[in-house]
């Protein structure tokens, strides 16, 4: 039985295995090379779907949706709509009911996508978010959901690339089609435990034991730091006692010299000690 949790602690991502896309990536620049990815996306019984945008680091400047990611089967094609716009061909695909696309937060890439293609109108889709809610889970972060679903973990280090740039290096490719391919695998393991009904849903993720060597290490320390304390105590304790016995020390001094002066002024004036005539 799988366990899922509410929430997923963002901490625990990084320790997981990495999960790539393994399959092949085309991108795609032109309308003709458009219409080609098409006619073998209609052939796949699921899409997965994501977009990718430029980032603005300037207040009050945005960009228009320059990828759209739809992996099908072992393929994902990259449709760099900064460079032919939006086709109809892409359109008629995600707006036919027929053909059953997922993704996350699908509501936002649609506006996004409808500022390039204002009459679009998208059906035959699933959000990812909705179906994960109605299991009872809070955390509705692709990375998030792919952690809790399947223990492994997506890179999102690319997120914030130039998405407008010539030429997509190897690193976004990989980022863009594992993204879109894990809305299909995250889509076929919730319809799976929804059916089974084999998972038991808990509130929060176990957080993670320490090295055994930890404890000894941190109890070490702590009497380390104990032991340099009581002696910066010690030696604070002595420097403000100091000057008073330094005082008292050359109180007795003076008193001590005084004391012999006298014994010597006496001694010169005892007539024992006087010479004889």
């Amino acid at each position: 039985m799988l366990e899922l949790f509410t929430q997923t602690d963002k901490k625990l991502i990084p320790t997981l295995p990495r999960y790539t896309f393994s399959g092949r990536i085309i991108v795609v620049q032109s309308e003709s090379e458009a219409e080609r990815a098409v006619r073998y996306l209609r052939t796949c019984p699921l899409l997965g779907i994501d977009t990718e945008t430029r980032p603005s680091f300037r207040r009050g400047t945005t960009h228009q949706v320059a990828l759209l990611q739809v992996a099908g089967g072992d393929l994902c094609f990259l449709f760099r709509l900064n460079f032919m716009g939006f086709p109809d061909c892409l359109a008629q695909l995600l707006e036919d009911e027929n053909l059953c696309k997922v993704g996350l937060s699908l509501k936002d890439d649609f506006h996004q996508l409808s500022q390039r293609l204002p009459d679009f109108t998208p059906r035959g889709c699933i959000d990812l978010q909705q179906m994960a809610a109605a299991m009872g889970i809070e955390d509705m972060s692709l990375a998030k959901l792919f952690a809790n679903f399947f223990r492994r973990r997506i890179s999102k280090t690319a997120q914030l690339t130039n998405w407008e740039a010539d030429i997509l290096d190897e690193k976004q490719r990989l980022y863009a089609a594992t993204d879109a391919d894990a809305c299909i695998r995250l889509y076929e393991r919730m319809v799976q435990l929804q059916a089974s009904h084999d998972f038991v849903l808990l509130p929060a993720p176990p957080k993670p034991e320490p090295p055994e060597s930890a404890a000894p290490m941190a109890s070490s320390a702590l009497r380390a730091t104990t032991k340099t304390r009581k002696t910066a105590t010690k030696r604070t304790s002595k420097a403000t006692t100091s000057p008073s016995r330094s005082k008292k020390k050359s109180s007795t001094t003076a008193k001590s010299k005084t004391t012999a002066r006298k014994r010597t002024t006496s001694r010169r004036q005892s007539p024992k000690d006087a010479p004889t005539l």
